[in-house]
């Protein structure tokens, strides 16, 4: 039999139910939706992950303190701090994978200017800080090399100062108090959104870092160091190149553990994106079960189709069809009806994920690949489940099919 004429049979013969065939399919519609649904949510939650790494800078590399140990107790990492600018210094002046190193000086206060107060917290940073982190400026300028080293009082205002200090004016130009120390605003920062783990990456202060380290923090020791390698595929050399350097710096000698920590983007994006990769998948698998459950109701289906048409096997049979045309027929009308649900699943996930895009603060992303692997298995449902009912059609014995009542 020719395949058009074999599809064709199998269409009409689907349709001659069609409320029976769509409560059949109704398994599969289900299961492909799901599947694919939970994949896009998944797919675009490490999407956004991604892109909120992406965000923290170009090429970053963190290098963080390390652990402190009393009585053989070990405290947390960032507990024994021996950074000071000297490190940065060093690294400035040797490192030759690197493109940019800036300190990080963490303090935090109540600000005063404009038209009233804000918390916020402030950071200590260097002329390259901007560069590192793949941030650009809204308005005005950043501070230079003569602002660090003068110690200047001048400052850059994320986008969320400005609208809490200065919502209905300009703010370059304007002084503001941070913990009763006056500073210059000489520039606004564009703004950055959240970070992957919710903060506000607008709700900050930058100054110069030795003005924040003398005026503000009252200490010697830097919070972290940041630097941006010179590419992508230099990262893992310029993290060796950093670990020598900063041993030297700290007088390690050999054997002896680093008393610091070096992290780049892949071990915080492989960290912040496995949670949402593991929950992709289990709701993926649970997703998978119903197309499992949909498969069975299509072979129950046709198992009572073979009931229903067993005179009409009969006949066919007994005009000269083989038994392989009855098998291909049935096996046919699952794997269309397989299909029909597969393609009606995908259009329904396809709604659901615009209506999720649309209207929640959630993002899901439907990859081309997804569509055709759901597809695929649901062709292979129609034919792993088809198989037996359209086995047992074919199997039937000619002249007890056509005594069939």
């Amino acid at each position: 039999m020719k395949a058009r004429v074999i599809l064709k049979a199998a269409i009409k013969s689907i349709l001659k139910s069609r409320m029976r065939s769509l409560l059949t399919a109704l398994g599969i519609i289900i299961g492909v939706a799901a599947v694919v649904v939970m994949v896009a949510i998944g797919d675009g939650a490490q999407l956004t992950v991604e892109e909120q790494i992406a965000s923290l800078g170009s090429n970053l590399i963190i290098i963080t303190p390390g652990t402190s140990s009393t009585g053989g107790v070990r405290g947390g990492m960032g507990t024994f701090n021996r950074f000071t600018l000297d490190d940065v210094e060093k690294i400035k002046n040797e490192a030759t994978l690197i493109k940019g190193v800036s300190p990080l000086v963490r303090s935090g206060g109540q600000i005063i200017g404009g038209t009233g107060n804000w918390f916020t917290q402030i950071q200590g940073v260097s002329e390259d800080y901007l560069e590192i982190r793949s941030w650009g400026l809204q308005s005005g300028e950043f501070f230079t090399e003569r602002d660090i080293t003068a110690k200047a009082k001048v400052c850059v205002l994320g986008s969320e100062v400005v609208e809490n200090l200065f919502p209905d004016e300009d703010p370059i130009g304007q002084q503001v108090r941070i913990r009763n120390v006056p500073f210059k605003v000489i520039g606004v920062l564009k703004s950055k959104g959240q970070t992957a783990v919710g903060e506000s990456n607008d709700d900050i202060i930058l100054a110069p870092s030795k003005t924040v380290l003398d005026r503000l923090s009252g200490g010697r020791f830097i919070s972290s160091i940041q630097v941006s390698a010179a590419s992508s595929d230099k990262n893992s050399a310029a993290q060796a190149e950093l670990k020598s350097i900063m041993r030297e710096s700290h007088r390690l000698e050999e054997g002896e553990d680093d008393d610091f920590t070096i992290k780049d983007q892949s071990d915080i994006a492989e960290a912040a994106t496995e949670t949402s990769r593991v929950l992709t998948y289990l709701l993926a698998s649970v997703a998978g079960v119903s197309l499992i459950v949909g498969g069975i109701g299509i072979m129950n289906i046709m198992l009572v189709s073979v009931t229903e048409r067993t005179r009409e096997i009969g006949i066919r049979l007994s005009v000269g069809a083989r038994a392989s045309d009855i098998l291909v027929q049935f096996l046919t009308e699952a794997v269309v009806l397989s299909l029909s649900g597969g393609i009606i699943g995908v259009l329904f996930s396809i709604l659901v994920t615009y209506l999720i895009n649309n209207y929640t603060d959630q993002v899901a992303y439907i990859k081309p690949q997804i569509v055709a692997i759901a597809f695929i298995f649901a062709g292979a449902i129609g034919i792993f489940f088809g198989f037996y009912p359209a086995k047992k059609a074919a199997a039937l014995n000619p002249i007890d099919a056509l005594r069939y009542e």
